[in-house]
């Protein structure tokens, strides 16, 4: 145990007022009661009151009465109270931490400290509870009752339990692509306004499709109490791109699904999965068991993998996911894989990713750092080259991933196993990773995962604290769903990733004449066999100059932008609409982040004064955290408060004279004045250095009809190296979607 086990049931207890049920997000008052213990608390004593890394609660703050989250502290005794609130005062994952030290005068036995969290006595509205649900949220509280500092956890701790609200939007999820002898189904939820799957759905729906498909009602519910609704057997009667809408009673659209591709034949499909994510065992929220539960019956995933920080990983916990690996694995339905993260400092290597093919094997941790067993040190390895040692023999892979710490992949790859790296997850978009690999040559594709702490894998809305983006996902082109087709597609390259969204992505290679594909074997030797095209993941050896390559693209949301690129060059930036379709509709983004390391966040905090002009409406852009401020004021003025992560936030304006005005940009890193007229099609760029830390403002049309797109484009091959063609997409939603790249050696 990290903390003190010394007579535990003399230390005191807690309580916690009013207990039961509180929805996620709301704002409460709570009133914890400390009672002393045998041995009271000597004077220069404390205790702490401490939440989990995860939760997102609202930070208690002492000084104004009326503003939200305002915390009183008081001694039944009138023992003089230090009091301050600090985040990473504790051991993790109980790190964020209420201290209150007693500074002048003691407890005895029976003395009390209350702690009003959210007191409205003087006009607050409240603390706001965590924006994710969570059955037993602790009021966790820890004793230095003897003054040594060193704390001891009480036994019993005050629990309530956090509950979704009422739905706000409904979504509605297909496959991605299906033969039409196969049957699939439709998933429909409705979630609230922080992201939680909502059991308060209480509707009815009309059912809409634009496909013949054999057994879809034309009505439907979701009854209040449940949490899905899901449609069974499904089969398709025709062939092309499925789109199911939910329509209300006055057949206004309520969701339409992302698009389901209905084929022939396919000798891939596609499974979307989300690889990385925790539990509380570790530093996230709700058990490892419910982890898998959400990801199968809430964000209908087809594979995930629970992917906890190693050095918080004890031998019994190891056991205990080798064992849900193995029952939550259902051929056809549901895949996981044993799997950890490997959480090595950022001098050593930096996080990666390990997924074991089976149950059983052994866990090499970067340290023991929160394990206090110490029997099996000797299996550590401490560096990432230590790591990919020890894994040479291994039926895995490997994909470099960026936390609190980064991967650094120029101090350690291997290529038989360190298949991927992670662009974008919870903790934001990281495209530089990807640059990293391709300098050094590497061969490796691209994936997005959340490494979500929340409890809600596959569909890991941020929350309100430092997360600043909507957890990502990956989709698997494998030949079956089982283990071996999705380690097949993942050992191939064979996937795209998304920051959350599903939409029908393929890219392949024509090549004129017969080329050569390279066949990679786990002992690293390679062979070859003859084709004319290759698809996303593939390395192909060919004489060629020139090749085609080709990109179909059906997306949920309109497409923004396309970008084709050839290793580190964009070869060319695609929009699907012309000049003369430009309207009175200008976005403005915030994007990038300060530097690699932890210190990442950039604070966009500002606003933008429209003079001359009227903003007819706004629409704000991956607004995630609600606390964010994001208002229009009187004078043709828009306020905000936001921050990024390597991704983009930002507003759409709709203004009432599409050319006349000025509009003045003014935040802490970039204050800018452009003319209304001198904005277009082409972005104007305003850079403040770190990475990719910029304002973009650019204009679109009124409205974007362009959910679908099919490029084919003749590329110049450069002799001598790899040539790495892929695509990065910007759906106007404020998605991304990369392909892995193409690697063609000539």
């Amino acid at each position: 145990m990290p903390h003190s086990t010394y007579l535990p049931h003399k230390m005191g207890s807690a309580r916690i007022s009013p207990e039961g049920q509180f929805e996620a997000g709301s704002f409460q008052e709570f009133t914890l009661v400390y009672t002393a213990g045998y041995f009271g608390i000597d004077d220069t004593g404390s205790i702490k009151i401490v939440h989990r890394f995860a939760s997102d609660m609202g930070r208690p703050q002492f000084d104004n009465p009326s503003a939200p989250n305002y915390t009183t502290v008081e001694a039944s005794n009138g023992a003089v109270l230090h009091v301050e609130y600090d985040p990473k005062r504790n051991i993790r994952p109980w790190d964020k931490t209420l201290y209150i030290k007693v500074v002048r005068g003691f407890l005895r036995e029976g003395d009390q400290i209350s702690v009003r969290f959210g007191d409205r006595s003087q006009g607050s509205p409240g603390i706001r509870v965590q924006t994710f649900c969570e059955k037993t949220f602790e009021f966790r509280v820890l004793v230095d009752a003897i003054a040594t500092y060193e704390y001891v956890v009480l036994p019993h701790q005050p629990v309530i339990e956090i509950v979704s609200g009422p739905p706000v939007v409904y979504q509605a999820v297909l496959p991605t692509l299906r033969r039409k002898s196969q049957a699939f189904r439709l998933c429909i939820k409705g979630v609230d306004r922080w992201g939680n799957p909502s059991d308060q759905c209480d509707t009815q729906f009309k059912v809409r499709s634009n496909l013949k498909i054999n057994g879809l009602p034309s009505n439907t519910c979701m009854n209040k109490g449940k949490f899905t609704r899901i449609i069974e057997n499904l089969q398709a009667l025709e062939s092309g791109d499925l789109i199911i809408e939910l329509l209300d009673e006055n057949d206004k659209t309520v969701a339409s699904s992302n698009p389901c591709r209905i084929v022939d034949s396919s000798d891939l499909l596609p499974f979307w999965g989300d690889l990385h994510g925790q539990s509380e065992e570790t530093i996230g929220t709700n058990s490892a068991r419910e982890f898998y539960e959400f990801a199968r019956d809430k964000a209908f995933l087809d594979v995930c993998v629970h992917q906890g920080n190693d050095f918080q990983i004890t031998t019994e916990f190891w056991n205990h996911l080798n064992e849900l690996s193995a029952e939550f694995t259902e051929n056809d339905r549901f895949i996981t894989f044993p799997g950890w993260e490997w959480s090595g400092n950022t001098g050593l290597g930096g996080d990666r990713n390990v997924l074991h093919m089976r149950e059983g094997r052994q866990i090499h941790r970067s340290s023991h750092a929160l394990v206090d067993d110490h029997s099996d040190i000797e299996t550590d390895a401490n560096s990432a080259n230590d790591l990919f040692d020890v894994l040479k023999d291994e039926d895995c892979v490997v994909f470099a991933h960026i936390g609190g710490r980064y991967a650094d992949i120029t101090v350690a790859h291997d290529k038989r196993h360190e298949k991927a790296v992670e662009v974008h997850s919870a903790w934001g978009t990281f495209e530089w990773l990807i640059q990293d690999a391709l300098e050094q040559g590497y061969r490796v594709g691209i994936v997005s995962n959340s490494d979500g702490h929340k409890g809600r894998p596959g569909a890991s809305h941020p929350g309100a604290t430092k997360f600043g983006a909507y957890g990502g996902l990956t989709c698997v082109l494998a030949p079956e769903l089982t283990r071996a087709g999705i380690m097949e597609g993942l050992r191939r390259r064979h996937h795209y990733g998304t920051t959350g969204n599903r939409v029908i992505l393929s890219t392949h290679v024509l090549f004129d004449q017969s080329a050569e594909l390279i066949l990679e074997n786990p002992d690293g030797k390679e062979q070859a066999k003859p084709c004319t095209r290759a698809m996303m993941g593939d390395i192909v050896r060919c004489d060629q100059e020139v090749v085609t390559f080709e990109i179909d693209l059906h997306s949920p949301s309109p497409i923004e932008r396309i970008d084709i690129r050839n290793g580190l060059e964009t070869l060319e930036v695609y929009r699907p609409y012309d000049e003369q379709s430009l309207g009175r509709r200008i976005r403005v983004l915030w994007e990038g982040s300060e530097y690699r390391g932890r210190g990442r966040e950039t604070i966009w905090d500002g606003f933008a004064q429209l003079t001359d002009n009227e903003f007819e409406s706004l629409i704000p852009i991956n607004r995630y955290n609600l606390d964010k401020k994001f208002e229009q004021t009187e004078n043709g003025r828009v306020e905000w408060t936001a921050l990024t992560t390597g991704g983009f936030g930002g507003f759409d304006a709709i203004l009432k004279s599409p050319y006349a005005g000025i509009l003045e940009i003014n935040t802490h890193l970039v204050k800018e004045s452009i003319s209304i007229e001198d904005i277009g099609r082409d972005e104007l760029i305003f850079a403040n250095n770190g990475i990719d830390r910029r304002i973009r403002i650019f204009r679109l049309p009124d409205v974007n009809p362009h959910h679908r797109e099919t490029l084919t484009r003749r590329i110049q091959l450069v002799d001598h190296r790899d040539n790495a063609l892929y695509v990065r997409i910007t759906h106007e939603d404020g998605h991304f979607t990369w392909s892995s790249p193409i690697y063609i050696y000539c």
